[in-house]
């Protein structure tokens, strides 16, 4: 397998075309990447902003520049000695007309050649959940019409501009008379002979009859398991692996898929070894990947908790989470906010998907004479779901292999149920111990079952629970662990050493397009946990400056205290490294990119508003009051805010070049997000998928000196540091692939303030000294590295500043900068 050295992350589409990624080759080439790692390439539905919604797998999309101008980029990346990385999509397509497998599907039903690509539940009509209202109050209100289609001239029901195909059987042979059509009872009754029925988008949690991917209807499910299916959506992607144009896979949600060691196994089989393979997969807290999937390791996720367990104050964030407690007088714990979320989504937001499992094993309970009643399976199966701590296990026809029986086990143990024969009889189930006649059903309930625990994890912890625990939100970071733990360096210690030997060639990433904030928003926010009593005391004080604006509404004030606490923190978070806080420019920028977050955290949290049931008042009530806070007349607010913060921006800066030395120089390899090489103070998406400013980063990139105060502000010092680092993997890649990971003691009265670890090959070492904990650091006096035997009595040079220094067995780091990371190359 041909490893990387690195990657830089590029999000295609809103603009950014394969001839526009093309230009920018020679800055990718200075910075020192050795591999282009692109969003989707494949043609998309019109207008799509990110490409996860395929519509045609075996076309690249003429809306960012098509075959020819993939080829040109292609051509220009082998030129400049660097190599393309593509992220697949095998989980899903879009529900889209305009896929031309999926609109054949709605013309033939059943009987079309590709019913069977897609996972429906062809047991009744299939759903298209695309209407305002129900099918019934929308006919009654004239929205429904029979036109003839624009490009084939076929009757349709008409939707607005969604042209739905009738089935040939309900037309043929009477066509203008279909097309005639307006009376109500008869559009109704042509609407029956089709093998598809439309109805409201709200009712699509309790009625789809396909898989979706999460709660995104207009994304179906595709049955990739299937070989006929596999060939079928992943022709062009082997082509371009075999013709060299592609040197490696990013897989997207690989937990998505019915079988993924199945499929894994496959591709691997059908690019070839040399093909670098990753797979977006979260790990739980001790998880790590199937040790038989023969994939290189994970998109990286992981490696950003790991970052948090060296960069948090663990004395201190304790009296952060009370602070947050006390103001936002919230009684639950983080364990019981956890369940409420996922009991949610089990009964709520995935109440189809639930009730489709409890349907299919009373079957096999009223099959296999089990004594047990839909209740008591309902709550039983309800109860596992929701004490599942990882995203799935990996059952397949065969059953459940050693490690999926061993996690099931453990999670049936820790259950409260009064009853437990339903939950025993479930566990059967699922481990295939059942009769021969039952083993069919019972592998599809299998799958079902497994298919939607990520789901369900993933919507109750990310896109639920981070947006009502607020206390850190640094911590609320897509891979990281929701319950409390203890932070330490130690712990990162163990972290790193285990991805040495589990995922030594997985990505190790910062930042990535579906991260709750951007890698320097998150660097700041880490020192908040430094300065809990002066961090609550702020938000107090401004909490007093406002409360004018805050709006008491019949279920409670808006912004309650909790959310104040989350608005203050986020806007922290991306306060602009700017000496002029109350730019009216810079403000209302600031704003246009605020708000969208404010509204979607208050719907992502579902506690008084969400996507489906919004609470118009309320959304108001806050938005407003985070307009205030942006608003150029807030002068008090806007001076205080500014000054405030600013011992913790200068220890978000220090904390951002000690994540990027430690991704640069730890076990992995590490991707760039585009930007975020400088300063990246985003948000969640839609903000954190903004183009950088390309032109200004070559710009910064060619200056000679990026050390001076301005540089050090706007993060031309970081790329700075990032490119020469980049260049040192480049000088050394065995070494960084391949090299041992060793931690080094410290001594001295600051070394709870360092990290230092040694990559070592040979005689080929590099040291590596991380400052942690900046907030109140200014000098690392009389403190230093105890250096090991191997590493002792050697010339080193630090490579960012050249200078070379004799090591003997201690290293004194008395005379350092306490705000830049050292990295010692050893001189043989």
């Amino acid at each position: 397998m041909t490893i990387p050295c690195s990657t830089y992350r590029l999000q295609l589409r809103n603009g950014m075309t394969f001839d526009r990624a093309t230009a920018l080759i020679p800055y990718w080439q200075s910075l020192g990447i050795s591999h282009l790692y692109l969003s989707p390439v494949f043609t998309a539905p019109e207008g799509s902003t990110h490409g996860y919604d395929v519509s045609d797998a075996n076309e690249i999309d003429p809306s960012i520049g098509g075959r020819a101008g993939f080829d040109r980029l292609v051509a220009a990346l082998h030129q400049a000695g660097l190599a393309l990385i593509l992220d697949i999509v095998p989980n899903h397509m879009a529900a889209s007309l305009e896929n031309p497998w999926w609109r054949d599907v709605i013309e033939y039903g059943e009987q079309s050649r590709y019913a069977h690509y897609f996972d429906i539940d062809w047991s009744r009509r299939l759903t298209l959940p695309f209407l305002g209202d129900s099918f019934e109050a929308v006919l009654a209100a004239g929205e429904i019409r029979i036109l003839p289609d624009p490009n084939t001239g076929k009757p349709v029901m008409a939707y607005f501009d969604n042209y739905y195909p009738l089935t040939p059987g309900s037309w043929q042979g009477r066509e203008q008379e279909v097309l005639a059509l307006t009376d109500i009872p008869a559009l109704a009754a042509l609407h029956a002979q089709q093998p598809w029925q439309l109805m409201s988008w709200r009712d699509a949690r309790r009625e789809l009859s396909y898989r979706r991917f999460f709660e995104i209807t207009g994304l179906v499910g595709v049955r990739v398991e299937d070989d006929k299916v596999f060939d079928a959506t992943h022709q062009l992607i082997l082509e371009l692996v075999h013709s060299g144009a592609v040197a490696g896979l990013r897989i997207d949600h690989i937990d998505g898929l019915a079988d993924p060691q199945g499929y894994v196994t496959r591709l691997r089989q059908a690019c070839g070894a040399d093909c670098y393979i990753t797979v977006e997969k979260i790990t739980a807290e001790g998880e790590q990947l199937p040790e038989d999937w023969p994939v290189a390791g994970t998109t990286g996720y992981e490696f950003i908790a790991t970052l948090a367990q060296a960069l948090v104050d663990n004395s201190q964030v304790a009296k952060l989470q009370a602070s947050w407690q006390q103001i936002s007088q919230r009684k639950t714990s983080l364990a019981e906010d956890l369940r409420a979320a996922k009991q949610l989504m089990v009964t709520r937001n995935f109440e189809g998907e639930f009730t489709t499992l409890v349907a299919m094993v009373l079957g096999l309970a009223h099959h296999e004479h089990a004594r047990v009643s839909e209740g008591a399976l309902r709550d039983a199966l309800r109860e596992l779901l929701i004490a599942f701590p990882v995203y799935r296990t990996y059952g397949t026809a065969q059953g459940l292999p050693s490690a999926s029986a061993r996690l099931l086990s453990q999670v049936v143990a820790g259950i409260q149920l009064h009853d437990r024969a339903a939950l025993d009889f479930i566990v059967t189930v699922l481990s295939g111990a059942v009769s021969p006649s039952a083993e069919s059903i019972a592998t599809q309930f299998r799958l079902r079952f497994q298919q939607l625990t990520g789901p369900l994890m993933a919507k109750s912890v990310e896109d639920t629970l981070f947006f009502r625990q607020s206390a850190l939100l640094a911590l609320n970071e897509v891979g990281a662990e929701p319950l409390p733990q203890r932070f330490s360096v130690a712990n990162f210690h163990q972290r790193m050493q285990e991805r040495l030997t589990a995922q030594p060639q997985g990505i190790s990433t910062t930042a990535t397009h579906d991260t709750k904030r951007g890698e320097d928003a998150r660097a700041r926010l880490y020192s908040l946990s430094e300065a809990p009593e002066q961090w609550a005391e702020s938000v107090n004080r401004w909490r007093q400056q406002h409360q004018l604006h805050v709006i008491p509404l019949s279920d409670g004030p808006a912004p309650e205290p909790e959310v104040e606490w989350m608005l203050y923190q986020a806007l922290a978070g991306i306060w602009p490294n700017t000496p002029h806080p109350e730019d009216p420019q810079i403000l209302q920028t600031l704003e246009a990119r605020f708000l969208p977050f404010v509204e979607k955290a208050l719907r992502e949290a579902k506690l008084r508003t969400d996507w489906s049931e919004q609470n118009a008042e309320y959304e108001t009530a806050v938005l407003n009051y985070a307009r205030q806070l942006l608003s150029p007349l807030n002068h008090a607010f806007l001076q205080d805010f500014h000054t405030t913060l600013q011992p913790f921006i200068e220890a978000g800066r220090v904390n951002s070049l000690a994540q990027s030395a430690i991704k640069l120089t730890a076990p992995g390899v590490p991707d760039i997000y585009q930007g975020s090489e400088v300063s990246d103070l985003s948000l969640v998406d839609p903000d954190n998928r903004r183009e950088p400013d390309f032109p200004l980063l070559q710009h910064w990139l060619t200056q000679p000196d990026a050390r001076v105060q301005e540089g050090w502000r706007n993060g031309a010092f970081k790329q700075q540091f990032t490119a020469r680092l980049l260049q040192l993997r480049q000088s050394k890649p065995e070494l960084f692939r391949d090299g041992d990971y060793q931690p080094l003691a410290l001594s001295g009265p600051a070394q709870h303030l360092l990290v230092a670890y040694a990559r070592s090959q040979g005689n080929d070492s590099v040291i590596v000294i991380v400052p942690r904990l900046p907030l109140h650091a200014t000098r690392w006096e009389a403190t230093a590295v105890n250096l090991p035997a191997a590493l002792a009595f050697h010339h080193y040079r630090e490579w960012i500043s050249g200078v070379s220094y004799h090591a003997h067995d201690r290293f004194p780091l008395d005379s350092f900068n306490p705000k830049v990371p050292l990295v010692l190359v050893r001189q043989n």
